[in-house]
């Protein structure tokens, strides 16, 4: 089952002798409960497609369709419904609330809903995860690793169809980078989540299934683990 896909996704900044092309028709398809990493050197157009991914921008040109909805127009309210709802973000800095505690900072996407958690299933992420007993403390109070984690928590408490991942390790030392990757994958493995991770760290990438490869706002390799390249016109 397809999950996401982009159609012809240009993204332009500027104009004239100014413009700058970061995105240059990105045709992509991603299938429910892929684990799949973006790589590419900094300035690539790795981290605006992901923006675009998570309808935090939206493209110049094209479409990105995400679980059969084209969120390439919305404007920023049903936007950011959609990213509540639907897609989960994980970043470098961990975006946590100081002031609330883990359990409130993981239940904020509900809350802003004024829905009630399913308490099994809330309990599956928190244990998963390794931060059962942190609930009632504050962020202030937790490792870097374990902020991540509750940011992860965070992230798949709505069930979103596709969970984005940016530079999630970038902030962490070595030991807590090889336990935040292993998270994800339990989560993609146990809860069957789609994730896309965009990271700079070849090593990091070679944890996914699937490896694209970005290059001057172009795909220029796609390639699921063992080799096979994957068509990127359809």
């Amino acid at each position: 089952m397809e999950i996401l896909k982009c159609e012809g996704v240009r993204k332009v900044y500027g104009t004239g002798s100014s413009q700058v092309v970061a995105l240059d028709g990105i045709n992509l398809s991603v299938e429910k409960g892929e684990f799949v990493a973006m790589i590419g050197a900094s300035g690539s157009g790795k981290s605006t497609l992901l923006h675009i991914l998570g309808s935090v921008d939206q493209p110049s040109e094209g479409k990105v369709i995400i679980e059969g909805t084209d969120i390439s127009t919305m404007n920023r309210t049903r936007a950011a419904i959609f990213r509540r709802r639907k897609v989960g973000l994980v970043y470098q800095f961990y975006n946590l609330i100081p002031t609330l505690t883990i359990r409130k900072n993981i239940l904020m996407p509900l809350l802003l809903d004024k829905k009630k958690p399913n308490q099994e299933y809330f309990e599956q992420v928190v244990k998963t995860l390794g931060i059962a007993d942190k609930l009632d403390s504050l962020p202030n109070q937790l490792s870097g690793g374990q902020q991540q984690r509750a940011a992860i928590a965070r992230s798949l408490i709505y069930r979103p169809a596709l969970l984005l991942a940016d530079e999630p390790t970038g902030n962490l030392d070595q030991k807590n980078s090889r336990e935040i990757i292993d998270m994800l994958k339990l989560s993609n493995r146990n809860m069957e989540q789609t994730i896309v991770l965009i990271t700079h760290d070849e090593k990091v990438a070679l944890e996914a299934d699937r490896i694209i490869t970005i290059e001057d706002g172009r795909i220029i390799s796609d390639e699921k683990k063992g080799g096979n390249a994957l068509s990127k016109e359809w």
